[in-house]
């Protein structure tokens, strides 16, 4: 650990887990500029999804909110990986989130608060960000939720 943000995951009680690799032909976060873009981050926790199905019906709302923690956590690595210390994101301007939803499922932003209240307890007002949170028929794996941050860096 390193930084203020390193500590402050101490603090509450989190680690950022190892880059999940990529399961197709891409990268898990690309920089471009001041800006660093993830892919889509699923709920992998050593490797494996920790929960698969469909919010509203196999997933709760609940259990998959926390599953969208997980998420903006592997999005968190996946920074990091890219730009080595996390004390040099100035904010996180975007954050989308993808639930997969039973049909009569509205609850997506419920879900997806998850991620961007995780964002907001490691990075304060840095963690304030727009959203989208969309409800999709399926997702890879079968993965519940999906989650996919863009960052701006500090200058300098």
């Amino acid at each position: 650990m390193s930084g203020a943000v390193d500590a402050r995951l101490a603090e509450l009680g989190l680690t950022l887990p190892a880059v999940v690799p990529p399961l197709a032909s891409y990268q898990p976060a690309v920089r471009s500029g001041v800006y660093v873009y993830t892919s889509g981050q699923l709920p992998m926790v050593d490797g494996k999804l920790s929960m698969v199905g469909k919010v509203g019906a196999e997933v709760t709302a609940d259990e998959a909110k926390d599953l969208a923690r997980t998420c903006a956590l592997n999005a968190l690595a996946a920074v990091k990986s890219v730009i080595g210390d996390l004390d040099r994101v100035e904010r996180v301007v975007k954050v989308v989130g993808f639930v997969a939803s039973a049909p009569d499922f509205t609850g997506q932003p419920g879900v997806v608060n998850g991620a961007s209240e995780l964002l907001g307890e490691v990075l304060g007002e840095r963690g304030v960000h727009a959203r989208s949170a969309v409800g999709v028929a399926v997702l890879p794996l079968d993965a519940p939720v999906e989650v996919e941050i863009q960052i701006e860096l500090r200058a300098g």
